[in-house]
C-alpha cells in the first residue's frame, strides 16, 4: 500500500478510536528538539476527544496500532489521512 505518511497543515486524519483530527501544525518541543503535531479533534460521538486542540510525538501519531492491546482494530496506523 502507497500510503502519503506525510503529515501537513490542514490534512484530516482519522484516529483509529474513530475520531477525526485536522493537523493544525507540526512544532518543535522547545527542550527536545522534537517534532510534535498539534492538530484538532472533532466528533460529537466522542466526549473524550470532543473539540479539543492536543499535540502528540511525529513518531507517535504516524506509529501502527497496538493490536496486541487491540485487537478488535481493522485500522494498521494510529492515524490514517483522510483524502479526498
Amino acid at each position: 500500500e502507497n500510503m502519503n505518511r506525510e503529515v501537513k497543515p490542514y490534512t484530516v486524519w482519522k484516529h483509529f478510536k474513530g475520531f477525526n483530527a485536522v493537523v493544525i501544525t507540526v512544532a518543535k518541543h522547545s527542550e527536545t528538539n522534537e517534532d510534535l503535531v498539534v492538530y484538532y479533534c472533532f466528533d460529537e460521538n466522542d466526549k473524550e476527544h470532543n473539540n479539543g486542540v492536543y499535540a502528540r510525538e511525529l513518531s507517535m501519531f504516524l506509529s501502527e496500532v497496538d493490536h496486541e492491546k487491540y485487537p478488535n482494530i481493522k485500522q494498521k496506523y494510529r492515524f490514517e489521512e483522510i483524502t479526498k
